[in-house]
């Protein structure tokens, strides 16, 4: 009984933690600490949200699908390059060090060249997403590949196995955790990488709609959709983890 009642304290901490944060927030509001103009206090945006609410789900769900294609890509390609990165040195020694270029230079710089050479639509967003989620892939997986225990993979060969029942039997699920780690990282890049390449050019999208609010100087609208984006990084991390267990029941026991 006493472990049940820490699990329930331990879970409801955090919105004990979020209702402080909305109460301290709605208070400075209230008594004017900041003017209201450059911080709309909670009800505001509850009422900015509830009042666009179905144009900022229209504009979520074309982000939702940029951020879907673009994520899905990006781990394709990523786990793609981890394997060829694993099995062949000469792979790892040359691609290696273009992953880490790749991540020096900023989202923000890229954006505006995509949309100059693929447009406005949605090839340059889904290409930025792609930039930004497939290197977490990579080095995850890379790293659970490498990890594989040694005394088994000797095991394993002495016993006959080929190099693909070593993969599959072994190797696959020594990088399951690794993965799983990236994935939860590159999904909040995706949602992310989405509304920073839609700031820079598009039509639709919740990147868009974000800048049309600010420069009508609509904060309330502004800080409705960024707690949206917030939102929905949440779900789609969570939603990874319920996959994540699904995938690795051992974990549970």
């Amino acid at each position: 009984m006493t472990r049940k009642f820490q699990n329930i304290i331990n879970k409801g901490s955090y919105l004990v933690a979020i209702a402080v944060i909305l109460l301290v927030w709605q208070g400075v509001c209230t008594y004017e600490v900041v003017p209201s103009f450059m911080l709309p206090s909670p009800v505001d945006v509850w009422k900015a949200f509830v009042g666009d609410f179905g144009l900022l789900m229209m504009h979520t769900k074309i982000t939702l699908i940029e951020a879907g294609i673009g994520l899905f890509l990006g781990v394709v390609l990523g786990v793609v390059i981890a394997v060829l990165m694993d099995t062949n040195q000469m792979v790892y020694n040359a691609c290696y060090p273009i992953l880490v270029i790749t991540q020096t230079i900023p989202t923000v710089a890229i954006a505006p060249l995509l949309v100059l050479w693929l447009g406005y639509d949605m090839a340059p967003k889904v290409v930025l997403i792609v930039i930004a989620t497939f290197f977490p892939i990579t080095i995850g997986v890379l790293d659970g590949l490498k990890s594989t225990d040694k005394d088994t993979l000797n095991l394993l060969r002495s016993m006959g196995a080929s190099k693909v029942q070593i993969f599959y039997h072994l190797k696959v699920k020594s990088s399951l955790g690794a993965f799983f780690s990236s994935l939860k990282i590159s999904v909040s890049y995706s949602i992310i990488g989405a509304v920073i390449a839609e700031w820079l050019g598009g039509f639709n999208g919740l990147g868009v709609y974000m800048t049309r609010v600010r420069k009508s100087f609509s904060y309330d609208k502004m800080f409705a959709v960024i707690f949206l984006i917030s939102l929905i990084s949440i779900v789609l991390m969570l939603l990874v983890k319920e996959v994540r267990k699904k995938c690795m029941p051992w974990e549970q026991v």
